[in-house]
């Protein structure tokens, strides 16, 4: 042991793995500062064979509540201040008062289970349930990242889920067009031309619109559900008609909303057209469908037309591959002819010749060669 007073108070000072530590005890009672020298080496000791002091671990509410709510508010409110992401999914987990309130480290497989079952229990879709789901497994994850945990449990999603598969045919767009407000027939266009997400469309500004670009122009996505969102499409002439009407009508503005509307965000949202939506369908007698079914047609009309899933994944802003393949489904013969585009490309020739064929017996000959 090695303490010494300087002053009133007692220090101690040794070395550790050829490092010199020295600390203040700041007590005047020296076998006090004797003890405590003796903790401080238990404590370089136990970290050294990998044992740790035991962690603070919050509860699934107070973490939410202190860290993660303020990181997802600062990350995807100013993108998406209306339905930021997380909240929905963060709220259901809340509002599980008995779920809520065990330790991070008490949450296992049979724990998440149960909340999953308890969700369905409310009469809720399985994509409802799946999207609380995921915000408990985006919790534990940045638990883990933050260093409050040190694994998380393994999550998986309830099978079954519905999506949003509805496409419209042309005969139904047109009616739905013609029965449609003036207002909603528009948005309703431009999102089956451009494959939009129907929040990525009511958030378009004027300086995001490019007359002059391409043949038509161009608009630029600046926000969306993930970064892959970020992204410039192409106008079909039926959208240039649209938005450049709107833009001369406006007064050729250089910013502002391109669909503004007297709401909280001051442009229009899925609630304020979502009566207008209701009756156009009830007037025209199409078969129900949601706005972002406008979406999935547009995507499904450019997959039947060969595009392929690299180029539509880029059009769609999608942030995997995996997803944009669902819509493409090459044909036979696209199959066909782009095997047959290789056939003797790198061998320098396409006949077979009997004489130095790899996949022939010596002496065997080939009729008519």
């Amino acid at each position: 042991m090695s303490i010494y007073k300087r002053g009133d108070v007692y220090w101690y000072k040794f070395m550790w793995n050829g490092t010199l530590v020295r600390e203040s005890t700041k007590q005047g009672n020296d076998k006090v500062a004797r003890t405590m020298e003796s903790a401080h080496r238990t404590k370089l000791a136990l970290g050294e064979v990998g044992i740790r002091e035991k962690k603070t671990i919050p509860t699934l509410q107070e973490f939410c509540e202190d860290r993660f709510e303020p990181w997802a508010r600062s990350s995807f409110e100013r993108t998406c201040p209306a339905t930021w992401k997380y909240r929905a999914g963060m709220r259901a987990i809340l509002g599980h008062k008995q779920f809520a309130k065990k330790k991070l480290n008490e949450i296992n497989g049979e724990q998440i289970a149960e909340f999953a079952s308890h969700r369905q229990s409310l009469g809720l879709q399985i994509s409802y349930v799946n999207g609380s789901i995921r915000a408990l497994r985006r919790i534990l994850r940045l638990a883990v990242e933050w260093g409050v945990l040190d694994t998380a449990p393994r999550i998986e999603m309830l099978s079954g889920e519905h999506r949003r598969e509805r496409v419209v045919t042309p005969e139904e767009e047109n009616r739905y067009l013609a029965s449609a407000p003036s207002l909603l027939a528009q948005i309703a266009a431009v999102l089956v031309d451009t494959g939009l997400r129907p929040d990525e469309c009511f958030r378009l500004r004027w300086e995001d619109l490019t007359w002059v670009n391409g043949r038509n122009g161009t608009l630029l996505v600046t926000h969306g559900k993930t970064a892959s969102a970020r992204r410039v499409l192409p106008m079909t002439p039926r959208v240039r008609s649209i938005l450049e009407t709107r833009w001369i009508r406006a007064g050729k503005p250089f910013e502002g909303w391109t669909w503004p509307a007297p709401t909280s965000t001051g442009h229009v949202e899925g609630s304020s057209i979502k009566k207008q939506h209701t009756k156009a369908l009830k007037l025209s007698g199409v078969r129900p469908f949601v706005l972002y079914s406008l979406r999935h047609t547009f995507l499904t009309r450019l997959g039947a037309s060969g595009c392929d899933a690299w180029t539509l994944a880029r059009i769609a802003g999608h942030s995997s591959i995996a997803i944009s393949s669902r819509y493409v489904h090459p044909s036979e013969d696209a199959v066909l002819n782009a095997i047959s585009k290789l056939g003797g490309h790198k061998i320098g020739h396409n006949e077979i010749s009997g004489r130095n064929h790899p996949m022939l017996d010596s002496g065997e000959v080939i009729e008519g060669v």
